[in-house]
């Protein structure tokens, strides 16, 4: 690993900062306790909720997490596209008994208050996604001590990063779950993201930073199979979710081995930008007509996505997920970690004796 990842985490081990609640301080805790690293997600958060999570985190652990921005996005959502999406919703309202949510509840994700807080009480890492912040703002991070980390999902966006004064890029295949951390939503563009392993060589080939490589990632072969291919770290969000100290819904955990769900797939259903789930009712029936207007369907279908929870019905939630999510494994965080560590050197044993994994 880059000497400044080492420094944070003794396995190269990074548990991906999963907004949505997933991410909660016992798992974060439980990770870097054990030598990964720990994320928590601030996305979706206010400043204040961020900075009481960082407090209990610090709590139960003393070493090194980090959290995760999401940058503000611009108003480029069609008013009138975003109108005909909540006509079409009308009947999941209807049918969940709940109100759909307002449109224009703000797009920043009090980004500038969390920015503050963090700036005032650093915490060891800060990783950004949906864009690269201004070098001013890297700097400041860089004065008080915390690492930087940009997601990526081109050659072009690490470049920006290094530009920019990042420490390190996040470089994330279209593999992974959730939401791609592309800095420029443009529709145009949905399902041509590269794989992790391509995409890693080209930014490889393209930076001179550490690079963490995320995307599908659920076994230490895999984990080692990165490394190999010049990654630094590997980070893991899917495999994790399952922890019994995630706070992701026992709904969403069951799924993502359940047979009832084959298949993965980004959609725009949920929140109006590509983000990869596992194909349930909701993503077949609304996916195909979602527009490209982030935060704004993501606002309005949040009480849907509730009213789906509390009723039981996994067919109106968002079950993000990676490619590789049948190979989850539930077990606490801490032991997910130990396995993981010890299969990586495993197979890079392995790699090193030429007998492969």
């Amino acid at each position: 690993m880059s000497s400044l990842l080492t420094d944070l985490c003794r396995h190269p081990i990074v548990q991906a900062p999963m907004a949505g609640g997933a991410s909660c301080p016992r798992l974060v805790a439980a990770v870097s306790e054990t030598g990964g690293l720990g994320f928590l997600a601030a996305g979706y958060k206010t400043a204040d909720g961020m900075y009481q999570e960082v407090k209990q985190v610090r709590g139960l652990t003393a070493r090194p997490f980090g959290v995760n921005l999401f940058m503000p996005q611009p108003g480029t959502a069609d008013p009138a596209a975003v109108g005909v999406y909540r006509d079409q919703l009308a009947g999941e309202a209807a049918w969940y008994e709940t109100p759909l949510g307002d449109a224009d509840s703000g797009r920043d994700d009090g980004y500038d208050a969390k920015l503050a807080i963090l700036l005032d009480d650093p915490v060891p890492v800060v990783s950004f996604t949906f864009g690269c912040p201004p070098r001013s703002v890297l700097e400041s991070f860089t004065k008080a001590g915390t690492f930087t980390i940009v997601t990526v999902t081109t050659p072009e966006e690490a470049q920006a990063a290094q530009w920019a004064g990042a420490d390190a890029v996040c470089v994330q295949g279209i593999e992974a779950g959730g939401h791609q951390g592309t800095h420029r939503d443009d529709p145009a563009t949905d399902g041509t993201g590269l794989g992790l392993l391509a995409l890693l060589q080209l930014v490889k080939e393209t930076v001179q930073l550490p690079v963490i490589a995320a995307g599908g990632l659920m076994r230490g072969s895999q984990i080692a199979a990165v490394l190999a291919a010049g990654a630094s770290a590997a980070q893991l969000g899917t495999a994790f979710l399952v922890c019994p100290e995630s706070a992701a819904h026992a709904l969403h955990k069951r799924a993502l081995t359940n047979p009832l769900f084959v298949r993965t797939e980004l959609t725009r259903a949920f929140s109006g930008r590509p983000a990869r789930g596992l194909v349930n009712r909701f993503m077949r029936e609304h996916g195909p007509y979602a527009p490209a207007a982030y935060p704004e369907v993501h606002h309005m279908t949040s009480p849907l996505r509730k009213a789906a929870a509390k009723a039981g019905d996994a067919q109106g939630m968002a079950l993000w997920a990676g490619q590789g999510h049948r190979l989850a494994r539930e077990m606490p965080a801490a032991q997910l970690v130990g396995v993981l560590a010890a299969e990586t050197d495993s197979a890079r044993a392995a790699f090193a004796l030429g007998g492969g994994v």
